[in-house]
C-alpha cells in the first residue's frame, strides 16, 4: 500500500475515533447489547431501533482504542437505513476483509469508509479491536432472532 494510501486510512480512522458516529442515545431501542476485549479493555454498549426488519437508528457507545471506537463509528454510519439481512452480510464481508480471507464474488456492497480497516489485517493482536462492535451486532441480532423463534415453538 503505498504512503499517500496509508495517510488516507489513517485519517479516516482518526475522524471516526475523534468523531464518532452513532454517538447519540436513542429514547428507546429493540435491542441492546454490550461486548467487550478482555485483550485491550474495549468496551461497548449498542442500541438498535429495528422496523419491519430495517435498523431505522443505532446508537454505539464504545470506550477503547481508536480502532475499536472507529470500528463502532464506521458501523453506526453504515448499517443506518438496512435490512437485518443486508447487514449480516457487510459484517461477514468485515469479518473476512480483517482476517485476510477472500470475498465472495456473488457479494457486492458499497463498503464507505470501512475499507480504511483493510490496514488492521497486518496487526492480528488489533483484529479483535476492530472486530468488536460487528460481533457484538450480529450476537445480539441472533440472539433475539432464537429468542422469537423459541416464543413462537411448540413443545408436546
Amino acid at each position: 500500500m503505498s504512503d499517500m494510501l496509508d495517510e488516507l486510512y489513517r485519517d479516516v480512522i482518526m475522524d471516526h475515533y475523534r468523531n464518532p458516529r452513532g454517538k447519540k442515545k436513542l429514547d428507546k431501542s429493540d435491542i441492546h447489547s454490550e461486548g467487550k476485549n478482555p485483550s485491550c479493555g474495549d468496551e461497548l454498549e449498542m442500541d438498535l431501533q429495528i422496523k419491519d426488519g430495517i435498523i431505522e437508528d443505532v446508537h454505539v457507545g464504545c470506550v477503547g482504542c481508536a480502532i475499536s471506537v472507529s470500528s463502532g463509528s464506521m458501523l453506526a454510519e453504515v448499517i443506518k437505513g438496512k435490512s437485518i439481512d443486508e447487514v449480516k452480510k457487510i459484517a461477514e464481508v468485515v469479518k473476512k476483509m480483517l482476517k485476510g480471507e477472500p470475498i465472495p464474488d456473488d457479494i457486492e456492497i458499497e463498503m464507505g469508509d470501512l475499507d480504511a480497516l483493510e490496514g488492521v489485517k497486518k496487526f492480528p493482536v488489533r483484529i479483535k479491536c476492530a472486530l468488536l462492535s460487528w460481533t457484538t451486532l450480529i450476537d445480539s441480532i441472533d440472539t433475539v432472532a432464537d429468542n422469537k423463534e423459541r416464543a413462537f415453538s411448540t413443545t408436546e
